[in-house]
Formats: structure tokens, sequence, C-alpha cells
């Protein structure tokens, strides 16, 4: 399969993260295919926690913030809605599942929230890949099957985002005469993931910024090429997106260094119930996370940071407890930037990151990345930083 030639954008959107659940120094579980209650962190995900992140991402130019949704987070558009109070331009990535509540209900939801903070949502649709989770709220339809609803779901969305009366009577989704009393303007685009070969026609049909996790550069390549080869079909056009943790420092040898750190905080207990629990996934892409630490932890090897560098810069350490995004760009300034060039000229538009601890991370990111990417001419957003790249918390490393 071969992928076209992509120039990058003007300008590459970037994004954090909001961890509605908990925050620490080091590798908090929960994520995709965690338990309920799995995800802790020495921080607590308060209001005023998360609008310092959100006012640090802002403030450096990030597009917006993606917020999780699941069993083991604090609901997304409760706490987006408080954050979004506290910061004044940053656009939020909401995620939500179709099929928990009605399509009527989340497009109005939508369009509530864009008359009230214009321009700043954006959805990121999430199908649900756990049965037993989805079971927890009561939804007992197969993995399939809730392929089948998102299709449903998202076509009576978007044509009560059009304006029109909608009435469909479909498998999975029954609606009447629906309609809104005010559209959302702009019309928030809509984000979607998903590995298996129910996801792509979803994808293709429907979604504006198709995301992936962070994978090798070869099968991230796939990926693209999987995807816009069926939207071409459909003649459309879909950007991608990339989710990815990140540890970057002044130096290279410091930022493996954090790496050791935060596997050296992790005990084979640990990583042994982490990994049992993630094993009990349907999503394709969290088998794929899986696969990437295997061997190191059959032979037991992830104890060294090094041996989970599955890529040049890509490191799979999160994933040995963290469900969903597993890996991370490891590296000097230079380096993760080189990383982000690198996926950015295969065709990836957007870039969601997150770090441990968010906060501290995102300046570290901010101060060091973002302005090698803003002399390259990759990202253009926010103001520019002056100053020894370095987090204000701690002092240079050199």
């Amino acid at each position: 399969m071969t992928v076209d030639s992509a120039t990058p954008p003007p300008s590459l959107a970037l994004h954090w993260f909001l961890p509605t659940y908990g925050d620490s120094r080091s590798i908090v579980g929960g994520g995709h295919g965690s338990r309920a209650g799995a995800a802790s962190g020495d921080r607590r995900a308060t209001i005023g926690y998360l609008s310092s992140i959100g006012r640090a991402a802002e403030e450096f130019g990030f597009t917006g913030a993606l917020t999780p949704a699941g069993a083991w987070c604090e609901d997304a558009w409760l706490t987006t809605a408080m954050v979004a109070r506290e910061t004044e331009k940053l656009a939020f990535l909401i995620a939500f599942r179709p099929g928990l509540i009605s399509p009527t209900l989340a497009a109005q939801m939508a369009a509530t929230f864009s008359r009230h903070a214009p321009g700043r949502l954006l959805l990121n649709v999430v199908t649900g890949g756990e049965a037993h989770e989805q079971r927890q709220y009561g939804d007992h339809l197969s993995k399939d099957e809730r392929y089948a609803r998102t299709d449903e779901f998202l076509t009576v969305v978007r044509g009560l985002w059009r304006g029109e009366s909608v009435t469909h009577q479909g498998t999975h989704i029954q609606v009447e005469d629906a309609s809104l009393p005010f559209l959302p303007d702009p019309i928030p685009p809509l984000y979607f993931g998903g590995s298996s070969p129910a996801a792509g026609p979803v994808a293709a049909d429907h979604t504006d910024v198709y995301l992936t996790w962070g994978e090798p550069p070869a099968a991230v390549a796939a990926k693209i090429a999987w995807i816009r080869d069926l939207a071409r079909e459909r003649e459309r056009t879909v950007r991608f997106g990339i989710r990815l943790h990140v540890i970057t420092r002044d130096t290279a040898e410091d930022a493996w260094a954090q790496a050791g750190a935060l596997v050296d905080a992790l005990g084979e207990d640990t990583v042994a119930t982490a990994q049992a629990n993630l094993a009990r996934s349907e999503s394709v892409g969290q088998r794929s996370m899986l696969a990437l630490h295997e061997e190191s932890r059959r032979d037991g090897s992830w104890k060294d940071p090094r041996a989970l560098e599955i890529a040049p810069n890509l490191w799979s350490g999160v994933g040995l407890v963290r469900g969903g995004a597993g890996t991370a760009l490891v590296g000097s300034h230079t380096e993760v930037a080189d990383r982000i060039a690198e996926y950015a000229a295969l065709g990836i538009d957007e870039f969601v990151f997150s770090g441990y601890p968010h906060l501290e991370e995102l300046y570290w990111f901010g101060e060091g990345v973002l302005p090698i990417l803003r002399r390259r001419g990759l990202f253009t957003a926010g103001a520019q930083q002056t100053g020894a790249a370095h987090t204000p918390f701690l002092p240079a490393s050199r």
C-alpha cells in the first residue's frame, strides 16, 4: 500500500490533554480499556488545576485540549464546560460515546456549548472498544454493532447541524421530527479513531480528522493510506491526527533518564495487573499498543527504558500500565521536533500530546520544542518564547 505525498500545512494544530482522573510525576493508570477506578494520581483533578493546564496551553498557542471520556475519569462535558470559563480562546476536544445519549441531545449539547464558547468546541467520537465498560452504562451491543450505531448516530447529528428536520428509523437509532432551536456556528469538527475494519467506513463517511495512537511511522503511514483511500472513494477529504505522550529535555540523556524514572516507579505486580486488565480489550488499536512492548515484558527487559524504544525516539513504556495511547516521544527538544516533522511529512496535521506531570511537561515542550517548530515553519500560533528552554519549576539542566 502506498501513501500519497503530503505537504505539511502552514501550521500544525497542536493539542494538549486534561487529566480529569488526576495527575502525578509517575505514569497514571487508566485510559482506554481500564477498569473503573484504575486511574489515580497524586494531584486531584480540580477545576483550578485543570484550568492552569488549559491557560498554559492557551499561552503557548495550542489549538485545543483533549478531555477524555470513560468510567475511569470525570465526565467530559461537565468538566470542560467549567474549564472553558477559566480560559479565553483554547478549544476543547471533548470525547463522547454515541449510544450513551441520544443523537438529538448530543447535537443540542454541542450547539449550546458552541453558542456560549464560539469556535471552541471539537468533538472526539469514541465508539467504545471495551464491552465490559459499555455494559456498565447499559450498552450491550457487540463491537461491530457499536460501529453501525455510530454511523447512524452521526448521520442524525450531521443532519440536525445542517438545520434539517430529521426522521431516522434505523437498526439502532430511531428519531422522529428532530430539530434544533439553535445551530452551532461554526459546526464543530468531528475527530474519530479506530483500527478495526468496521471503523474505516465510519471515519471516511463522517469525520473531519482521523486519529491514530502513536505507532512507528510505517504503521501510521499505512493507516493514513487506508482512510485516505476510503475517503477518496466517497469524494471526501479527511485530515489526520496522532495521540502521543512526550518527554522532552534539554539533552537526550536527561529525557531518557526521566523515562527511566517513570519505569523505576512501576512494580512488576502493578504492570502485570494492568496488562491483565488491558488484555480483555476488544480494540484492535489497544492490541497494537500491547504488542509494542510484549517482548520486553516477556523477557523482563522493560525495566531498561531503551529496550522499549520501538522506533527512533518512540517509547512504549507508558502502555505498560495505561490503556489507550501508550507511546511517548522521548529525546532532546530537537529530536522530538524531528519526529514531529517526520509524522507531519506522512500527512499528520494535528498532534494531541500529554506528559507526566501534565503542567510541567507542557512547559518543557512549550519552551523547548515549540521554538524549533516555529523556526522550521511548522508551527506559527502563539507568542514567541525566548530564553533558555527549561520548565520554570526546575533549574535548567545545562
